[in-house]
């Protein structure tokens, strides 16, 4: 019992105790993901934060911190391959800074009426079981018309339609495409609120916006989407700790720690996956998350008549 004793460590801003070792292998597991999928993984750590006990509201603001972490190190991964459009991030980014102040700013007025735990709960079961799903259909088509071809051939995932041809269109040579700036922009502001919201980069609608919506090709996607989520996150993690004190450095840096090493890993398993295959496996991963939280929304508590000050801390 001592030995254990001695592998908690306190969190002051969560105020409570949790094992430093847990810790360390959720930002190392997160990481893995991050570097695979070229998500943040905050859409697979929040949950999980909640699930030990850390209030949401606290998972959200921390967790943006680690993000910013387990990005760097895989960006830097994909960018000594090549897999990184830096013009399309750009355009990303600037949406994404723009989306995460006004979510941060609606995360305030959420937290002030006191429904700030369930949205973020509701958000997470509706867009991760509707974006689950749709990845998981496309890429269970693909890899049938992979298997009946013999081959592996990409098949065009999006078509053009009229809001690539919107004004301000621009070249991204890397992507290998001509495409209205609009639309890049568009989707990083709305992902930009997802983080500030959720407490997630938003790699888990951006990689498939970015696929399906953009058309660009999967091996950059990844790269790209990681590029962009170092400063969407940064930002985030800024405003969450200046305006609702919502960041605990304690539980942010040890997740840091796991996810930094856990993106090299990640970067280096997804160059040995196909396109088709990456985005199969993140469909089963956001679609158990999903579910996960839709059944703890449903199931009744064990103590029906516990409330607010009561709680663990």
């Amino acid at each position: 019992m001592q030995g254990f004793a001695a592998m908690q460590i306190y969190l002051p801003v969560a105020e409570l105790s949790v094992n430093w070792l847990l810790l360390l292998g959720l930002g190392g597991g997160v990481g893995l993901l991050s570097g695979l999928f070229g998500v943040g993984g905050g859409f697979l750590m929040t949950p999980l934060l909640i699930f030990i006990g850390v209030p949401p509201a606290i998972a959200v603001g921390s967790e943006a911190a680690q993000i910013v972490g387990a990005s760097v190190s895989g960006v830097l991964a994909h960018w000594r391959r090549g897999n990184v459009d830096v013009r399309m991030g750009v355009i990303l980014l600037l949406g994404g800074l723009v989306g995460s102040t006004l979510g941060v700013q609606i995360f305030a007025i959420l937290r002030q009426a006191g429904q700030v735990d369930l949205i973020i709960s509701l958000a997470y079961v509706v867009i991760l079981g509707a974006i689950g799903t749709l990845m998981l259909v496309e890429s269970v088509n693909a890899l049938r018309r992979a298997r009946r071809s013999g081959t592996a051939r990409r098949g065009k995932l999006h078509q053009h339609t009229w809001l690539h041809g919107l004004p301000l269109k621009m070249r991204f040579p890397k992507s290998k495409l001509y495409i209205s700036s609009i639309l890049p922009f568009a989707v990083g502001a709305f992902v930009g609120v997802l983080a500030a919201l959720m407490g997630v980069g938003g790699g888990f609608i951006m990689v498939p916006a970015m696929i399906y919506l953009l058309g660009m090709p999967t091996a950059v996607v990844v790269g790209t989407s990681l590029f962009q989520i170092i400063f969407v996150t940064s930002n985030v993690t800024f405003l969450q700790a200046w305006q609702n004190q919502t960041v605990d450095m304690v539980l942010a840096v040890l997740l840091l720690v796991g996810g930094v090493v856990g993106a090299q890993i990640g970067a280096r398993l997804g160059q040995k996956l196909r396109g088709e295959q990456l985005r199969g496996l993140m469909a089963l991963m956001v679609l158990a998350v999903a579910i996960k939280l839709a059944i703890d929304l449903v199931i009744t508590p064990s103590d029906l008549y516990s409330i607010g000050g009561g709680g663990r801390h």
